[in-house]
């Protein structure tokens, strides 16, 4: 099996070198900062120098993207992945889209025939490097059958969730409680501190109650020690809140919660930058109150 693989940032870098060192395929890979594929290469990955060049000759093409932006340059530029796409192969795609994007695709797809498979992953960086992601899936079952494979070799926990966009979908939702729950975790914290209550001692009684979660879990040590988890950036955070807002429109719904956490990490991007780690909206918390959460 020969797979093309593109964008090898935070998440796709770990993902890729699980494929080249365990999945036993000639994998491909392409990313626009050049340097990103070195240790890919150095472990036998073969150097593309452009998108087409990936996909040229490739029976699976997978994608790790920030973004709907860069996913549709991908997609569709004239020396993008339709453009060079052979029939049969086909495109999982590993990122967070939006379900406009996702539909477009799947229809161009089909036109190409082309199968297509939107696979967002949850798990972190630190899930990309153990090959334990979960996987939310959407395409047609058969499909999804037939590559569970090399799903397999980067993710632990794989869901297929029923027709294109159905992953994207569930990605999105999901996504959304991560950035509120570390909103709410903070303010928590900040009750709690102010009043009295040792930092450390009060994450503990957090990650122990009914408030307890893998949000508590996992990023209130980085609040605490005040580095803000260098694991994912705030821009990209701000994007999937974006994603989440445009998706409520797009469905009718009214999501307040959903609403206010935007606008903080609007306001977090804003004075922190878009390569600012992503907790870093917890510190314009900390700024208002004039209270700082360290152990």
């Amino acid at each position: 099996m020969n797979i093309g693989f593109i964008g090898l940032g935070v998440m796709g870098n770990p993902i890729g070198s699980n494929l080249v060192r365990d999945g036993g395929y000639n994998v491909s890979v392409f990313d626009i900062h050049t340097e990103r594929a070195d240790n890919l290469v150095e472990m036998g990955a073969l150097r593309a120098k452009s998108v087409a060049q990936a996909v040229e000759g490739a029976n699976v093409i997978m994608t790790s993207l920030p973004g709907p932006d860069q996913i549709e340059a991908v997609a569709f530029d004239d020396d993008g992945l339709f453009a060079n796409i052979q029939a049969g192969a086909v495109w999982i795609d590993l990122s967070t889209s939006n379900l406009e994007l996702c539909k477009r695709i799947a229809a161009c797809a089909t036109e190409q025939k082309v199968d297509y498979l939107d696979a967002p992953v949850s798990g972190g960086d630190e899930g990309a490097r153990a090959g334990n992601l979960t996987i939310l899936v959407g395409g047609e079952k058969a499909v999804f059958e037939r590559y569970l494979p090399v799903l397999q070799v980067i993710g632990e926990r794989i869901t297929y969730l029923g027709p294109s966009a159905a992953g994207c979908c569930a990605k999105i939702a999901q996504v959304v409680l991560c950035y509120l729950h570390s909103l709410a975790l903070s303010e928590a914290l900040m009750l709690g501190i102010k009043g009295g209550v040792e930092a450390s001692e009060m994450l503990s009684i957090i990650q122990n109650s009914t408030g307890r979660s893998y949000v508590a879990q996992r990023y209130g040590p980085p609040i605490l020690r005040g580095d803000y988890d260098p694991s994912f950036t705030l821009g990209l955070a701000h994007k999937d809140m974006k994603l989440a807002q445009a998706m409520a429109d797009d469905l009718g719904l009214r999501l307040p919660m959903c609403d206010l956490t935007t606008e903080i990490y609007a306001r977090a991007l804003e004075q922190y930058g878009f390569d600012a780690n992503h907790l870093k909206a917890v510190r314009l918390l900390e700024n208002d109150n004039k209270t700082f959460l360290r152990e």
